[in-house]
């Protein structure tokens, strides 16, 4: 399996559904699970946990930043 890429898939998946998000937010290994369709231990799956969350947190600064440069013309 490649990890960037599932971790891709996974995000664009997170970010375009709302309930993806709060479930996300709320326990994020069992939104994975879902979202994988198997049940592993969690500790197999906070590397990919982690991941998702890193690039949540890249895109949604990097989206923040867009919004600014549109604010302020830069």
């Amino acid at each position: 399996m490649d990890i960037k890429a599932k971790i891709e898939e996974l995000v664009n998946r997170i970010q375009s559904d709302e309930k993806l998000r709060e479930q996300f937010t709320k326990d994020p290994v069992k939104a994975v699970e879902g979202l994988l369709g198997i049940d592993l231990p969690d500790a197999q799956l906070k590397p990919l946990v982690d991941g998702i969350k890193a690039k949540l947190t890249v895109d949604g600064l990097s989206g923040a930043a867009d919004k600014l440069k549109g604010l302020f013309g830069k």
